[in-house]
This record gives structure tokens, C-alpha cells and sequence, in this order.
């Protein structure tokens, strides 16, 4: 299962809700990426070293990291991936990941929720960087790479929509129905 969302929408804390009831591993790619790097791995390393120079993971590498992960013996019941895939390339390269373990996407759940409600929300969290320039970047970017694959998942059958704009206990259990 893959949880998509405008950033704001709740996805990681949903992500990890959704994970323990039906009890399989929620999968960030921030996790993804640490995880990478504390294992020590050839392909850790090679993580590390475009994290510490600051540079964006390639979508190759992420790849690597994303397949890797996928195949460890915890996912084997079902996974939920949450900030992967983010572009149309990376759907693809998903697709082949699946491809090459026997998997196959059953379900892709969209949190909507209302732009105003997202910025709000990012302020309400008072990072240093989340200031309302950043937030609205940050959504552009999501809007011109990310919300594409709503479409394409919809197209696929695959989507469910859900509304995020509710309490948390609201959205999981709409969640659940969801994929039910």
C-alpha cells in the first residue's frame, strides 16, 4: 500500500496508525534512507555520501534503497509505503521493485485536505524553516511532481481518497473502511 498527500496531510502519523492495525511495517523514506546508512552497507555509504554533501538521493539510489528495504522479511505480509513513490519515473521503478519480488500494489490511499488547512498546520508545528514562503514552495512542488500520480493511480483502480481534514481517530478509521 502506498499513502499518498500533500505534505501537512497527516500522512506519517496516519501512516504509522494504519501500520499497527493492520500490523505491518509503515515505511518512510526518511526511515528508508537512515536505515540505509545504519546498516554499514556498500549501498549506506553510498546514501551517506549524498546526504552529508546535502544533495538530493538520485532516483536510482532511492531505488536501491526502496528495494532493498522491500525485501527484508518483515514486508513479506503487506508494507505501506509512505513518501515513495513522489514522480511518475518513481511509479514505474516501484512497479519493477514489485515486479521482481512477486508483489503488487493493492491499495494507494489520498489524504486530501484543504491548502489553507495544510499551511495552517505547518505553522502550527513552528520549525525554523516552515515559514508561509517555504510551505507554499513546498506545496508547488508537491502540486507540479506529486499530485500527477492521484491520476494515475486512479486510472490504475488503486486509489481510495480519504479526508484528512477530520480528527486523527476520524481518518484512520476512513482509512480502514477505505481498504476494507
Amino acid at each position: 500500500m502506498v499513502l499518498l498527500g500533500p505534505p501537512g496531510s497527516g500522512k506519517g502519523t496516519q501512516a504509522e496508525r494504519l501500520a499497527a492495525k493492520l500490523s505491518v511495517p509503515a515505511i518512510s523514506t526518511g526511515e528508508m534512507l537512515r536505515a540505509a546508512v545504519a546498516q554499514g552497507s556498500a549501498l549506506g555509504a553510498r546514501v551517506e555520501g549524498v546526504m552529508a554533501s546535502g544533495q538530493l538521493v538520485s532516483d536510482e539510489l532511492m531505488a536501491e534503497v526502496v528495494q532493498d528495504r522491500l525485501a527484508k522479511d518483515d514486508c513479506k505480509g503487506g508494507f505501506l509505503l509512505d513518501g515513495y513513490p513522489r514522480t511518475a519515473a518513481q511509479t514505474q521503478t516501484l512497479d519493477d521493485i514489485l515486479d521482481d519480488l512477486g508483489e503488487r500494489l493493492d491499495h494507494v490511499i489520498y489524504l486530501s485536505v484543504p491548502e489553507e488547512e495544510l499551511v495552517r498546520r505547518a505553522l502550527l508545528r513552528q520549525r525554523d524553516d516552515d515559514t508561509e514562503e517555504v510551505i507554499q514552495e513546498r506545496l508547488r512542488v508537491y502540486r507540479n511532481e506529486t499530485e500527477p500520480l492521484v491520476a494515475h493511480y486512479e486510472q490504475a483502480g488503486l486509489l481510495r481518497r480519504v479526508d484528512g481534514d477530520r480528527s486523527m481517530d476520524e481518518v484512520t478509521a476512513a482509512m480502514l473502511e477505505a481498504i476494507r
